[in-house]
């Protein structure tokens, strides 16, 4: 096979009147490889089969079978052909079935890979999009939740870590995310996520009706398998987990949440970006109910956000309710049965502080010091045998018999001297 740079020497030279002989000497290749070059017959870089195609008999079949099911599996098909007479292996069937391109394309399966795209024009303020991502083994333990919020004109993003992403947890989220950016858009563009639309179709949740109303907005859901047009926020997906996650440093889901808005603060806005002309946002975020379940620790608290809230002692490893409802600052705590323990007033987020009641305080300290004894710790070597009860209790369980164990010492000496004769002074020590 000729490479490219000698097809054009030998091209080269034969224009210049050396004969193929001439040529073929000097590149030390055959004279008929040489002649099929310069007449065109053969390609520089392609190497001619050595056989044919096995698949050549079978194109005609294979085509018209995908024209049947464009989906066929190629396994089923290969049992096909092998059964009219093809004799190579399935991954040769499969491979020559590649490259000859014979598999139709179906634009409704397809998905949008490939597919032809081109930027949708936004106006300010128009439209901001939505999505969650979700990474597993975080820093400070299980997993971590990110919602990003993009805005389409312009392209700015902000996002925020969550505990879960339930129906309150993501109306939080997004009422964070919108005060990070400044205001809201006038429509909001999700996915079907069932937290938002109800599945399977494109009507919004009941529960979620009255949240847009709070915030004016309209819910716009992708249509069906057309993902790029919520693709800002997905490139916002990407670029964050690329460039903040992989590279994070923070232990704990308050750092975590100082370094994502530090990112998209710097790193996210060092594009020059247009001004948006936003929504303003309502005073108070939509009235949810966050909740949370967390165990009591040998401290009588909870951990919630960063800080920790104080129960009543004697609830050590039980799990409990936390419930915070937004725009209040009070959070209340529930037993399992549903009934409400105490209600504290919500420390600031990762302040690390310890909040407890004195009334908390007062039994804890009371429970603590109980414990506490005077008494000088147990002889573990001390001699101690079975007292008058234990006594008692032996003489129950032998029915009567002889209470004391007793032992003949003169018979015990009299047989240790028979094992172990000796000299009349070890018997009489013996006796």
């Amino acid at each position: 096979m000729f490479s490219v740079g000698e097809d054009v020497e030998a091209d080269a030279l034969f224009k210049r009147g050396w004969t193929v002989s001439a040529i073929a000497r000097h590149l030390g290749r055959d004279r008929k490889t040489v002649r099929s070059y310069l007449s065109g017959e053969r390609t520089p870089g392609v190497r001619r089969p050595a056989k044919p195609d096995p698949l050549d008999e079978y194109r005609a079949y294979v085509a018209a079978r995908f024209v049947d099911d464009p989906h066929l599996w190629c396994s089923a098909l290969f049992d096909e052909v092998v059964a009219l007479g093809y004799r190579s292996s399935y991954v040769s069937f499969a491979r020559q079935v590649r490259l000859a391109g014979l598999r139709p394309h179906c634009e409704a399966c397809s998905g949008v890979k490939g597919r032809e795209t081109i930027e949708i024009d936004h106006r300010s303020g128009e439209e901001i999009q939505w999505d969650w991502f979700e990474r597993r083994n975080a820093p400070w333990g299980g997993t971590a939740y990110v919602l990003l919020g993009t805005l389409s004109h312009s392209g700015r993003t902000r996002g925020v870590l969550s505990e879960s992403m339930d129906q309150a947890h993501l109306i939080e989220s997004m009422d964070a995310v919108m005060r990070r950016l400044g205001g809201t858009a006038r429509a909001w563009r999700t996915d079907r996520l069932a937290t938002v639309i109800v599945p399977g179709t494109a009507d919004v949740q009941k529960s979620f009706a009255p949240v847009a109303k709070h915030y004016g907005a309209i819910v716009t859901p992708c249509p069906p398998r057309r993902g790029n047009r919520k693709g800002a926020v997905e490139c916002g997906v990407k670029f964050c987990c690329g460039r903040w996650w992989r590279t994070m440093t923070a232990t704990t889901m308050a750092e975590g949440q100082l370094s994502l808005d530090h990112f998209w603060s710097s790193t996210g806005d060092a594009r020059l970006r247009p001004a948006e002309e936003l929504m303003a946002l309502p005073a108070a975020p939509y009235p949810a109910t966050i909740e949370v379940h967390a165990a009591v620790d040998d401290k009588a608290s909870v951990a919630f956000r960063g800080n920790r809230y104080s129960v009543a002692p004697g609830l050590g490893g039980v799990e409990v309710t936390l419930r915070h409802r937004l725009g209040t600052a009070s959070l209340e705590i529930f037993s399992s049965a549903g009934i409400e323990l105490v209600s504290h007033p919500l420390a600031r987020s990762g302040s690390g502080a310890m909040v407890r009641t004195e009334a908390h305080r007062a039994a804890l300290e009371a429970v603590v010091l109980a414990q506490f004894s005077t008494k000088r710790p147990c002889d573990r070597k001390a001699n101690k045998p079975p007292g008058a009860a234990a006594r008692a209790e032996r003489d129950r369980l032998l029915g009567g018999s002889s209470s004391e164990p007793s032992v003949d010492l003169d018979a015990m000496a009299e047989i240790i001297a028979l094992a172990f004769p000796g000299t009349t002074e070890d018997k009489e020590a013996f006796a």
